[in-house]
């Protein structure tokens, strides 16, 4: 995630100097803790939450836990994640919704946090889960305010109450209390209230929104906070917790480039969960706020799980029944490719989501690099072509090639890749369906039948020594070629080492799920 992206970089290095060690000492202990340290304040955490966090995790850090640990750091890593999770919340918090509805939620903030793009996110994410949202414009004082929610609210698809045109016209207090008289009556079973951005130190302001919170009575309050005003976010929302309270914090703009000092500050400071988190400028872009999953992205641990919530939401489950019966008989074609295409478009950013996997932070100049456009440029080339010719690729001579080419406003060579590709992963994918290991280009087999690869080891074992007359010679050649196997980049075949975090049993079982595998 951008926002954290160099605190995440610092961590990691620090972390990684920490393995190179067999057993720690307290000196290595305490550079470790100056180094969390200096990441911290310079991601622009405040220093009271700065000064409790390297306090407790120093005081783990020498404690029995790590001194009788088998691997000492990676206990520490273990620490510092656990203690990550906590200032950001322990646990995650869900929306609290009414007995009776309907139930009222109140949007507050400052000036530009992102509050009315919020409103149309979170309606459009209510009405997927079977609400019937109602959008309520109490924000009359900023210019065009109104006529922002109501688009907000058609690209959502929702409904909207705005009697009073606004630009300093109207009652906010009056508009509010109706608004929600108005749900009862239209059996809309949540009502989102927009309120005006205020300053902390706007005393009228603030005093209009504690006046509609005792109007409406809302069952959450939601604090939207910009992520990328830092240090400041500590004042802002100790200034709103004090004039009106509020019962939940929303992250917005954590796509930015900003250090990300607000998230691991707010919740802390005030005691009050953060429950949402805005990850980009699309409807779609809002992500529901889990500690210990945020914690891991942090550490560069990855974050498995909302990688695969995200793709049992986008892919189809029949569609995906359909495919797999497709590998299993040989009938995979182009076809079928475009239409997975289309459902990994319906993901979202594919930068993002490889960005989710263990140990993409080693890998950030190839994700910088990675351009999601090339998932439309596929898809033209295989529009170009006739149903035909997806159905059965092997009939694409050199003029068809040509074609299809000019026809996608590429180039031939970009064609040739391909169905280079294509084949590629058809046969992988067959490999995969039929319960076999896959075969990864430059890699080699993953796996095989018990006992080929120790046959292999074995010959190559038997020809991979020295073969000089000269025993001296001979000697000296097998103690380096014994050194180098020693010293060999040990790990997982995806550039990850030894250390990098690797999926655990159960997120195994859960991607095995979405292949459809029991």
């Amino acid at each position: 995630m951008a926002t954290f992206g160099t605190l995440s970089d610092r961590l990691t290095e620090t972390f990684r100097n920490l393995r190179t060690k067999g057993k720690l000492t307290p000196a290595d202990v305490d550079g470790t803790v100056r180094e969390i340290r200096r990441a911290l304040l310079d991601a622009d955490v405040a220093l009271p939450v700065v000064k409790d966090f390297t306090a407790k995790v120093r005081e783990r850090a020498l404690g029995d836990e790590v001194n009788k640990a088998l691997n000492p750091a990676q206990q520490v890593v273990q620490i510092v994640n656990e203690e990550l999770i906590a200032i950001l919340g322990g646990q995650q918090r869900r929306l609290q919704f009414a007995k009776t509805a309907p139930t009222v939620i109140m949007l507050a903030g400052l000036q530009g946090s992102g509050k009315t793009t919020f409103a149309g996110k979170l309606a459009k994410q209510l009405e997927k889960d079977g609400h019937t949202p109602l959008l309520v414009a109490c924000d009359l004082q900023r210019p065009n305010a109104v006529n922002q929610l109501q688009v907000v609210a058609q690209q959502a698809g929702a409904a909207i109450y705005a009697p009073e045109p606004g630009n300093g016209i109207g009652n906010p207090v009056k508009v509010a209390k109706d608004g929600v008289d108005y749900a009862r009556q239209k059996q809309h079973d949540v009502v989102i209230i927009d309120t005006a951005g205020r300053l902390g130190v706007d005393a009228e302001l603030m005093k209009q929104a504690s006046d509609i919170r005792k109007a409406t009575d809302p069952d959450e309050v939601l604090f939207v906070i910009d992520a990328m005003i830092g240090q400041d976010a500590v004042n802002t929302a100790k200034a709103f917790q004090d004039g009106v309270d509020f019962t939940g914090v929303v992250l917005s703009k954590l796509d930015g480039d900003a250090r990300g000092g607000a998230a691991l500050s707010v919740a802390s400071v005030t005691g009050r969960p953060i429950i949402f988190a805005s990850t980009g400028e699309g409807l779609d872009d809002l992500e529901a706020f889990h500690p210990d999953r945020m914690a891991s992205r942090i550490l560069d641990l990855g974050d498995i799980l909302t990688l695969i919530e995200q793709a049992q939401q986008a892919f189809d489950e029949e569609e995906a029944r359909k495919v797999a019966e497709k590998l299993a008989t040989e009938q995979f074609t182009l076809e079928d490719f475009l239409e997975q295409l289309q459902q990994m478009k319906k993901m979202g950013s594919m930068k993002k989501m490889l960005g989710m996997l263990p140990g993409m932070g080693q890998m950030k100049q190839q994700l910088e690099n990675f351009d999601d456009r090339e998932i439309d440029r596929t898809e033209a080339i295989i529009r170009s072509m006739t149903p035909g010719e997806r159905r059965n690729p092997k009939v694409l001579n050199g003029s068809r090639r040509l074609r299809i080419a000019r026809g996608s406003g590429m180039t031939v060579t970009d064609v040739n890749q391909l169905v280079q590709r294509f084949d590629q992963a058809a046969k992988m994918m067959k490999t995969v369906a039929r319960g076999g290991v896959p075969s990864i280009p430059g890699m080699g087999s993953l796996g095989g039948k018990p006992g080929a690869s120790a046959k292999r080891g074995n010959k190559q074992k038997k020809g991979g020594g020295s073969r000089s007359g000269n025993p001296a010679k001979r000697a000296a050649e097998n103690a380096g070629i014994a050194a180098a196997a020693q010293t060999a980049p040990t790990g997982s075949g995806f550039g990850l080492g030894g250390g990098a975090p690797q999926p655990s049993e159960s997120d195994l079982a859960e991607i095995q799920k979405l292949f459809g595998k029991g």
